[in-house]
């Protein structure tokens, strides 16, 4: 597992705490995912109110209560930001208030995608590396904005894999693998897009060091029984990465070897 800041984390699971039907099914899906980090919204919250999931989740002390009880790395993110300024301004608030330098910088650029603006989302990042947070910027799967955010001080990348709460899974795989060759000491997050455990396992296989979901789980039927599914799916994925799978072939070949085969 690849340090994040320092940190090595105890999994490649992180999770969101939005839109879970109730506080108690959504701590049960955080145990079933065995996720090592939680992800939690301030944008959303009338002083901590129901903080990173909707209304109607009870009060914010409650909601902060569980978090604490599960023991997990909290990361905070500037969610519904559309301004670097916006997105300062949130991050700041988060630290105060969930004491912590990690950061989720979002700075959306496109309504309907929630692509994020990459001239936002680099002038954000400039500000809060410079005020010491430890930045991990939502971006696309684009190189040279990749390098200006690395250039910029942050040591974590978290590209898309499809506009967040999509579920389409890894849409620019080309992209997304010539990304990851591109910046091989960089530890990178898949976040936003994913649908399905085979998502998830996918990109761990990619050579990802972790996935970051929440619709996926939350809006499932049985968000905890998909909690689990993506946890094992995450284990799979990066398994099979560690065992280093065999390469595509253009053509069919034997398992069973044809020495000593009996011709008749």
């Amino acid at each position: 597992m690849r340090d994040f800041y320092g940190i090595t984390l105890p999994g490649a699971m992180m999770l969101g705490t939005a839109q879970y039907p109730s506080p108690a099914i959504m701590e049960a899906a955080f145990r079933a995912s065995g996720a090592a980090v939680a992800t939690v919204s301030l944008r959303r919250e009338a002083g901590m109110g129901g903080a990173g999931m909707g209304a109607g989740m009870g009060t914010g002390q409650a909601f902060w209560d569980i978090i604490r009880g599960l023991g997990l790395r909290v990361l905070p993110n500037t969610a519904g930001c559309h301004t670097a300024r916006e997105a300062v301004t949130t991050a700041r608030m988060a630290r105060e208030v969930f004491e912590t330098d990690w950061i989720k910088l979002e700075v959306i650029g496109h309504a309907d995608t929630l692509q994020p603006d990459p001239f936002g989302l680099l002038e954000a990042a400039e500000t809060l590396c410079a005020d010491g947070f430890h930045v991990f910027p939502y971006t696309t799967e684009d190189q040279v904005l990749a390098q200006r955010l690395v250039d910029a001080g942050c040591r974590v990348l978290m590209p898309w894999g499809a506009p967040i709460g999509s579920g389409m899974g890894l849409n620019n795989r080309h992209g997304l693998r010539s990304l990851r060759a591109a910046f091989p000491d960089i530890p990178m997050v898949i976040d936003a897009g994913l649908g399905l455990p085979s998502h998830a396992a996918d990109a761990m296989e990619m050579g990802f060091d972790a996935v970051l979901l929440n619709s996926a789980v939350a809006q499932a039927g049985d968000p905890v029984a998909m909690a689990r599914a993506f946890g094992l799916a995450v284990q799979a994925g990066a398994l099979a990465r560690g065992a280093d799978p065999m390469g595509v072939r253009d053509m069919g070949v034997p398992s069973t070897p044809l020495l000593g085969k009996a011709w008749l």
